[in-house]
């Protein structure tokens, strides 16, 4: 019977109330005793299984227990990956949940800058998701040549095919934007990103007139910048505010006697790059490399630059830039370099007063080995020291940091590097010429050094004022004094002493005076007696230089056998001429019969004295201050009478 009922029982744990009456009734029950058989079995069963459960659970909680307590153990001989120390405790952890709370506080303030640094450039604020799509990879590859095309010839709106190769390098693989990036990277990638929209925009102001380009009515008719349709292909925010705001845009060309890959490397060095241009450039300073470009052509070129300007006078500001240079060959014998004002993240706010919008010059290949050079420069100056009245015109019409002036010192100094070479000299035009090749090259080192140097100590860095001379059209002597350690200029304190005056003259009548020895009496520099004086001289519309120093026999002697003159020691003073900023001064006619009324000039007078004192910088010698400041009045009033412009006073 107890067999047949846990047949039924495994069967039907639940039977309902017929079910049981069948079953009582099969076995010889009440229906009630088979009612609490079967609960009696449910809960024997069920008790049964949560002891056996209970069981189960009881084996794998003390399997865990022994597995955590191997763990706790191993946890302590544990070392750190990146440290190779041992890991945090309960202190160290919270210690670390501090350092990444800063360091995500400081990820969001760089975020913030490389946003606010994007809205410069793009015209707005990014979020992260725009922050990463702005730097998409640009397709190309460095290893191809590059893409040529000439669309821009036809149409304003024609594509230009450039090689983008650059922004893909830059992009690619590990250096995609992502957590591990980080600002350098992000700036890389952005730096990429501006040099190829510069160098887009500059190639349609290069190669289209109109609409960007009208000619003044006023200048003889030079190139200047329309800027409401510039505007409206271009538009933009300005990046200062204030009254004192000016946009200059000027554009010329001309052609120079050197081959175009010559220039371009020369344009991507910068020693060589200071030397082409002495008069205009007194600092270079290549802060970064990112793309060195193809070898043989230097198509791809890209690196970040620091320049100061400097021209005619220390009342003419210096101007300082932080920019991005970038070179690419767009056709075959054409390369475009393109130069554009670039802030780093690291720097909360500009600590410059000069912008370069999309600025540089197109080279062109010509049969010859000359090349012609076609020149954009565009700034927005932020004048917080507004320019001397004196020099107002000249600053302001685009005279002084113009892209008439760049051409005109690129042909200068082109001229002379041809110089340089000439082995030979003709028997009719070799008198009072070196013969000696090295001996040539050495002076004309040496001549460029002194030029150099002159137009360096103008910019005046730290200055005196002295304002003996308060005549109308005078501007008072601005002195400066320096220690100097450099190598060639003598060692000591030197001080140097200028003025700038007005002329009612034209600037060439001017400057045949101090390059006539019959006509100039007397150089106005002091030197000892027997000394010899080495001078260069030159002149053009944009400015004329008489620089001079006094140096001695055996210096002189070493130049002329060839030495290298890089050491010798030099100290320039000389007079800078330039027309004075009047619309046609600078490029009217120049009559030596007729002068009168062809425009007055603004001429500059600098002198550099070396005044020993053992006492430094600090303490400047008055008395050697006193000397040249004497020597620069009288000098003036030398040159005025010299001139019959003593009527200024």
């Amino acid at each position: 019977m107890a067999h047949k009922e846990f047949k039924i029982f495994s069967e039907c744990p639940h039977p309902d109330e017929r079910q049981r009456r069948q079953i009582a009734k099969d076995l010889g029950l009440e229906p009630k005793q088979v009612k609490f058989w079967f609960q009696n079995k449910r809960t024997q069963r069920k008790t049964q299984t949560e002891r056996a459960n209970n069981n189960a659970l009881r084996v794998e909680n003390e399997r865990m227990h022994n597995e955590n307590l191997v763990i706790k153990e191993a946890l302590k001989n544990i070392i750190c990956p990146s440290c190779g120390g041992p890991p945090y405790g309960d202190e160290g952890h919270e210690h670390s949940l501090k350092q990444l709370r800063l360091e995500n506080a400081r990820l969001k303030e760089e975020h913030e800058k490389v946003s606010s640094l994007l809205a410069r450039y793009l015209e707005k604020q990014m979020s992260p998701p725009e922050l990463q799509q702005a730097f998409i990879p640009i397709t190309g590859s460095s290893s191809h040549a590059p893409a040529h095309g000439n669309s821009l010839n036809q149409e304003i709106d024609g594509s230009l095919c450039l090689d983008r190769s650059l922004g893909k390098q830059i992009m690619d693989g590990d250096h995609l934007l992502s957590n591990s990036l980080g600002s350098e990277g992000i700036e890389k990638a952005l730096m990429s990103k501006v040099a190829i929209t510069a160098i887009e925009e500059l190639v349609r102001l290069l190669r289209i007139n109109e609409p960007f380009w009208i000619k003044s009515s006023t200048q003889d008719g030079k190139l200047s910048l329309h800027h409401e349709n510039y505007e409206k292909i271009f538009p933009r925010t300005n990046h200062f505010k204030g009254a004192n705001v000016r946009v200059e845009a000027t554009k010329d060309s001309g052609i120079v006697s050197i081959n175009s890959i010559q220039l371009v490397d020369m344009f991507l060095d910068s020693d060589k790059w200071v030397n082409l241009f002495p008069t205009i450039v007194t600092k270079v300073e290549t802060i970064k490399v990112l793309e060195s470009g193809l070898v043989g052509n230097r198509s791809g070129a890209l690196q970040l630059m620091f320049e100061q300007m400097h021209i005619l006078s220390p009342l003419v500001q210096p101007r300082e830039f932080q920019f991005l240079r970038y070179c690419q060959q767009i056709e075959e014998g054409v390369w475009v370099i393109a130069d554009v004002s670039f802030d780093s993240f690291r720097q909360k706010t500009s600590i410059f007063h000069s912008w370069r919008h999309p600025s540089g010059c197109m080279i062109q290949e010509m049969p010859n080995g000359c090349s012609m050079v076609t020149w954009v420069e565009h700034v927005e100056v932020d004048d917080k020291i507004q320019t001397h009245q004196l020099y107002k015109d000249v600053v302001g019409i685009g005279i002084a940091y113009g892209a008439e002036r760049w051409i005109m010192e690129l042909q200068r100094i082109c001229e002379r590097f041809a110089c340089f070479y000439v082995e030979k000299i003709p028997n009719h035009d070799s008198e009072g010429v070196i013969n000696s090749l090295e001996g040539r090259r050495s002076i004309m080192n040496f001549s460029h050094r002194m030029l150099k140097i002159f137009c360096e100590s103008l910019t005046m860095s730290g200055n005196l004022g002295f304002p003996h001379l308060n005549m109308e059209n005078n501007s008072g002597v601005k002195v400066s004094i320096r220690k100097n350690t450099n190598l060639g200029q003598p060692n000591g304190m030197i001080v140097v002493a200028a003025t700038s005056i007005w002329l009612p003259l034209h600037y060439m009548k001017v400057f045949e005076f101090f390059t006539d020895d019959k006509r100039r009496a007397q150089p106005f520099i002091p030197s000892e007696n027997n000394a010899l004086i080495l001078q260069e001289s030159f002149t053009n519309p944009m400015g004329s230089y008489v620089v001079y120093a006094p140096t001695d026999v055996t210096t002189m002697n070493s130049a002329i056998k060839g030495e290298d003159s890089s050491m010798l020691p030099v100290l320039p003073s000389g007079f800078v001429i330039s027309a004075d900023g009047e619309p046609n001064a600078a490029l009217g006619a120049f009559n030596s019969a007729n002068i009168e009324r062809l425009g007055g000039s603004l001429l500059t007078v600098a002198f550099q004295i070396l005044a020993s004192t053992p006492n430094g910088i600090n303490v400047p010698n008055m008395e050697s201050v006193a000397a040249v400041n004497t020597l620069l009045t009288s000098t003036i009033l030398k040159v005025k009478d010299a001139l019959n412009c003593n009527n200024l006073e």
